[in-house]
């Protein structure tokens, strides 16, 4: 697809699907934010992360979701933030925020860690240290108001603010970064086709202007009745990754991900993506062991695998142990992935079990680094 036909793509979607009602408020508040940290030199991380939903009519009941609840992102935030970035979260409204996910999306009520004494809420005592850890971190970043969170819920919120924020960005030239970690739809339902009023699963209520579900276009609308049928009839979303690479923030490191839940194609498609889109780096991480290992491809540094040792791994109820290396192994690789991890930087001390994402930002930002020094 050439440049034209790409950028009459993007003029038809953001003609046709109107922005969220806070874009305003979230161009205001990203442009003071990014102007300061332009000004005292320091790098500025774009962070996106949960899931967006597909709404299936205008004032929406019903919606296409999926299962991504933003700890990718949230837990990247955080250690970008330590790392010395400037972070903007541009995260799923609800999903998980940096800092509060050590108690927000936990099996027990966040109650649990308190209990009263003298008639004031004190923490027990068990909690105390990692919470006044985690507190403090906190407390950093806000004196230094290095963290802006922004927030969307559909997947046209998503584009609009993503778009809208790159270009802000762009004078921070090789200083910018746009690690997208939220899963975002393939497909969608276009505006003109979405019915306005909930579907109706009664054939008698079903609402008749413009179609079967009263859409105004000629086309029957995406989603409806057909008897006792619910037909979905969704639309690609159009790549905007390349727009992201050659127009909206050029001199920007991007990183992508690629998620799959079959060990045989990911290294594949994470090359497939690379090349496609020419951009800096491709994450690539299967489904069932995405908390333990990732695969970076990159033009850079080709194919690196990195693993959290089988000693230090979080537990995770739907990961799957024996299947850690199993996609390198399908690339005809030698299977050293129960053993250690392959990063170059040493596994962080303290805590038994270690956050996969504590290392795979220090590999990003030496990386980063690395791509400012050249374009410098």
């Amino acid at each position: 697809m050439d440049a034209s036909t790409i950028e009459a793509a993007e003029s038809h979607y953001f003609t046709n699907n109107p922005p969220p009602k806070d874009l305003k408020v979230n161009i205001t508040l990203a442009r003071e934010f990014i102007g300061r940290h332009a000004e005292e030199g320091r790098r500025v991380v774009l962070v996106t992360s949960g899931g967006t939903t597909v709404p299936l009519e205008s004032q929406t009941v019903r919606y296409i979701d999926n299962f991504s609840a933003g700890t990718r992102g949230a837990t990247s935030a955080e250690y970008f933030l330590q790392h010395g970035y400037a972070v903007i979260f541009l995260h799923r409204q609800f999903s998980l925020l940096p800092y509060s996910r050590h108690y927000s999306h936990n099996t027990r009520s966040f109650l649990d860690f308190m209990k009263e004494e003298d008639g004031r809420v004190v923490v027990e005592e068990q909690h105390q240290e990692e919470m006044l850890r985690v507190l403090r971190q906190y407390t950093e970043m806000k004196r230094e108001n290095k963290l802006l969170i922004l927030s969307f819920v559909t997947i046209t919120e998503y584009l609009w603010d993503l778009r809208e924020v790159a270009k802000l960005m762009r004078p921070l030239g090789p200083k910018a970064m746009f690690y997208l970690a939220a899963a975002v739809s393939d497909f969608f339902v276009p505006q003109d086709r979405m019915v306005e009023h909930k579907i109706q699963s009664s054939v008698q209520f079903s609402q008749s202007s413009g179609g079967p579900n009263g859409s105004k276009n000629e086309k029957p609308p995406a989603a409806r009745t057909e008897g006792r049928s619910l037909i979905i009839d969704l639309e690609p979303v159009p790549k905007f990754l390349k727009q992201l690479v050659d127009g909206w923030a050029p001199e920007g490191m991007i990183v992508s991900f690629k998620l799959e839940t079959d060990p045989s194609i990911l290294v594949k498609k994470a090359q497939y993506s690379l090349n496609k889109y020419a951009h800096h780096l491709v994450i690539g991480n299967l489904l069932l062991t995405r908390k333990w290992e990732v695969v970076f491809v990159s033009n850079l540094e080709g194919e690196k695998w990195i693993r959290v040792p089988r000693n230090r791994r979080t537990k995770s109820f739907s990961g799957v142990e024996s299947m850690v290396g199993l996609a390198d192994l399908a690339a005809g690789k030698k299977d050293e992935s129960n053993t250690q991890g392959n990063a170059d930087h040493e596994v962080p001390q303290g805590e038994p079990a270690v956050e996969i994402e504590s290392l795979i930002i220090p590999e990003i930002a030496d990386m980063h680094t690395k791509l400012i020094n050249q374009a410098q």
